[in-house]
């Protein structure tokens, strides 16, 4: 009877090893944020950026967290509060702001600069910046670059177009124009350039291309690596697919210099300190 009694505390006692060291490994994969500016819907945002958080966790040993935001207003209200972020992938406004605020630091861009561009249609378009006023302009909600430099274009009061923040994307922006809902639409250069039928009125400077940042309490060890995922990902043809999804041709790396004083273009906004 002892002998069974042993027999059966040395079993259970391997079978708890076992569990344990099970759970080991599982237990060093920390759960790192990863925000990423809503320039799509949130159900779009998941779909296009899951196999990056994949591909970052198989990289690098970790898992990701993706966090979609609803819309612009609260991604910028969660930025104001410095809700957990760890990683975040933001347009130059944005990335400047975490970086000069909340001391993240610049990872990696895109190799393609940002600039956005006014379009309408070519009885519109032609008549000038001054032509769109009283006309509806269609775009994405505050605080996006799109709709920041829209309201640079037009700094009197008096003289303002339509400005309509509905876009629920930037290409959703330019269906509204063909559909007739809106006369014009401010979206990035890089899509004005697929639609050869849509006029510019006016393009914005350029800025240097969408960052991703770490904050400060990630260890600096997983933001090289990190880093350095990232910056081969157009090397790895396994990942190609994920680059395309992104619109991306591949990450170069980033520097804090390259940003600095974009933040400003917050400043008039809600919220901003």
């Amino acid at each position: 009877m002892r002998e069974f009694s042993n027999t059966v505390c040395r079993g259970r006692a391997c079978a708890l090893m076992a569990l344990v060291a099970a759970a080991i490994p599982a237990a060093r994969a920390a759960d790192y944020t990863f925000r990423i500016e809503p320039a799509y819907p949130p159900e779009r945002v998941a779909e296009i950026y899951a196999p990056l958080m994949t591909y970052l966790g198989k990289a690098t040993g970790e898992h990701f967290s993706l966090v979609p935001a609803r819309n612009y207003h609260f991604y910028w209200r969660d930025v104001q509060n410095a809700v957990k972020t760890d990683f975040a992938f933001d347009e130059a406004h944005l990335a400047d702001y975490r970086i000069e605020k909340q001391h993240f630091e610049a990872l990696v861009r895109t190799a393609e600069p940002t600039s956005y561009t006014l379009v309408s249609n070519i009885d519109i378009g032609n008549k000038g910046l001054q032509g769109l006023v009283g006309h509806s302009i269609v775009t994405m909600g505050a605080p996006s670059l799109g709709y920041a430099l829209l309201v640079q274009f037009y700094p009197n009061p008096i003289l303002q177009p339509d400005i309509a923040t509905t876009a629920t994307s930037w290409r959703d922006a330019t269906d509204r124009v063909f559909a007739g809902e809106a006369d014009a639409a401010m979206i990035p250069t890089a899509l004005k350039d697929q639609y050869p039928n849509l006029t510019p009125v006016k393009a914005s400077r350029e800025f240097p291309g969408q960052c991703i940042t770490a904050a400060p309490a990630v260890p600096a060890e997983l933001r090289e690596k990190v880093k350095e995922a990232l910056l081969k990902l157009d090397t790895d043809a396994s990942a190609s697919k994920i680059l395309f999804d992104l619109g991306v041709s591949k990450f170069v790396p980033a520097k804090a210099a390259e940003y600095a004083g974009d933040e400003q273009i917050l400043k008039d906004f809600i919220g901003y300190k």
